[in-house]
């Protein structure tokens, strides 16, 4: 009788993040840059909703895509962004169980999925755990995706193509052209591009641009955690073809059920609060990053999200985090999270001013 856990489970490595988050734990003031969420509060209509649904005894189980109110705001609001009537909609645990629901309804064992790394540390792991391979391209150095490698790189095997814009951790925001010829080139071969567009609200130097603008087959995933500061309340959706949305609401049934009622009539709420205070802080607090550590590092000026992904000095970002954390009490995310290439370390800029300076002093006495 074989005992124990699955191969599959044994498989995965505990996040690399998470390491980092316990040892912020046990550290005594320490500098943290490694969390990525956001450090202004959730809008008060959000909290005041939540407050009242739990109030009203709206603490049960929901339909599996969402509480009419919620998904049927956010589908129409695709589908007139997109301008494509037929566009479908799934209210998901966050946006992770978005982006679980959606490998889980395209890929089968043995099916290519291509990611761009640097890459969000889920992306390998659940390709692989369902019994995909990831077919990895690239982008350093400059994080910029070349559509004829792409192209080059799809095969009879390639499912589906996984786009992070704006990028964790690089902040990089792709171009609409280069957006756009993803979208149509996915489109003639047959393959889904799935776009993760959870730092959308996040684009400071130019306006975001969704390949769902292109394909009527593209696959988008979104949330509230980032751009709402819910990261606790597990709010996303998924939208695409009905389908590949039909696929994932079953799924989802079957999985997590539905996303947490409570949470849903909060993030219905904070649909119509102002966030345009928030994002500007974060882009302040970019600019201050940026002009603290320019004449000791080297970056690609990151044009959304919330995070630089300076180059290591000495060469290694594990080994740079490691010194840092030994020295300075400081908490960054090594490159090697992200991809293979131990060249990088991640820095998640929204904390408070005061904790932002610690950290750019700690960078800059690390540096010499």
């Amino acid at each position: 009788m074989r005992r124990g856990i699955s191969k599959r489970a044994a498989a995965f490595d505990s996040s690399g993040i998470r390491k980092v988050f316990d040892l912020a734990a046990k550290l005594d003031d320490p500098i943290n840059l490694s969390i990525g969420q956001p450090d202004f509060p959730m809008p008060e209509a959000a909290r005041g909703a939540a407050r009242q649904a739990i109030d009203a005894g709206r603490n049960g189980y929901t339909p599996t895509q969402g509480i009419p109110a919620l998904r049927d705001r956010l589908e129409a609001e695709a589908r007139a962004e997109t301008g494509q009537p037929d566009r479908r909609l799934c209210v998901t645990s966050g946006s992770s169980g978005g982006l679980v629901l959606a490998l889980m309804s395209l890929i089968d064992p043995g099916d290519e999925v291509i990611i761009f790394e640097p890459a969000f540390l889920m992306y390998r792991p659940l390709v692989e755990f369902l019994g995909g391979r990831c077919l990895v391209i690239d982008t350093a150095p400059s994080f910029r995706i070349d559509v004829d490698r792409v192209a080059a790189s799809i095969s009879g095997a390639t499912r589906a193509i996984l786009l992070n814009t704006p990028a964790n951790p690089t902040g990089v925001v792709v171009d609409a052209d280069t957006v756009g010829d993803l979208a149509r080139l996915a489109e003639s071969r047959g393959v889904t591009l799935v776009s993760d567009e959870l730092y959308r609200s996040y684009c400071y130097d130019a306006p975001f641009s969704s390949p769902a603008l292109h394909s009527e087959e593209v696959v988008v995933i979104d949330g509230f955690s980032k751009s709402h500061a819910m990261t606790g309340w597990r709010v996303g959706w998924v939208h695409g073809p009905k389908p590949i949305i039909d696929a994932c609401t079953m799924i989802q049934q079957y999985t997590f059920v539905c996303a947490p009622q409570v949470g849903q009539w909060a993030a219905l709420a904070a649909l119509d609060a102002p966030m345009d205070l928030p994002l500007a802080e974060c882009r302040r607090k970019r600019d201050r990053l940026m002009a603290g550590l320019r004449d000791r590092y080297r970056f690609v000026q990151p044009g959304g999200a919330f995070y630089l992904y300076p180059e290591a000095p000495g060469g290694s970002g594990r080994a740079f985090a490691e010194r840092a954390i030994e020295r300075e009490k400081l908490l960054l995310v090594p490159g090697t999270v992200f991809g293979t290439a131990d060249t990088h370390f991640r820095i998640a800029y929204t904390v408070s001013d005061a904790m932002l300076d610690r950290g750019i002093a700690a960078l800059n006495r690390l540096a010499e």
